[in-house]
């Protein structure tokens, strides 16, 4: 069972790096993910996340207080907004009103969230 919450884990970090990058892919929620898992395989790999000097204070806001800075829900309803103005110009209709819809209800909900 070990082996499977690290595999588990690595898979989660990799879909966070890929969402460090793409504008419609959140990154901390697979990091939360992650650290769900290194903590039940590998503590040592869950605290290597907790330490991270930029994604480590964010994991650990969310973890303790359900906490979301002002600066990370600006920067992650931003990149929301971009990705689906990109998914306007890029595919157009009927592909962009799935991109309004993630912008909605997820923007919505990290908006809500404690500061």
């Amino acid at each position: 069972m070990r082996l499977l919450y690290r595999v588990l884990g690595y898979i989660a970090v990799a879909l966070g790096a890929i969402g460090a990058f793409l504008p419609i892919m959140p990154t901390v929620p697979f990091l939360l993910l992650a650290v769900y898992f290194f903590a039940r395989s590998s503590p040592e790999l869950e605290q290597k996340i907790l330490d991270h000097p930029h994604w480590g204070p964010q994991v650990k806001d969310w973890r303790e207080r359900r906490a979301i800075s002002r600066s990370s829900k600006t920067m992650a309803i931003g990149a929301m907004t971009v990705g689906a103005v990109v998914t306007w110009y890029t595919l157009g209709d009927p592909w962009y009103y799935f991109s309004i819809a993630i912008l909605v209800i997820a923007g919505g909900w990290i908006a809500t969230r404690n500061e």
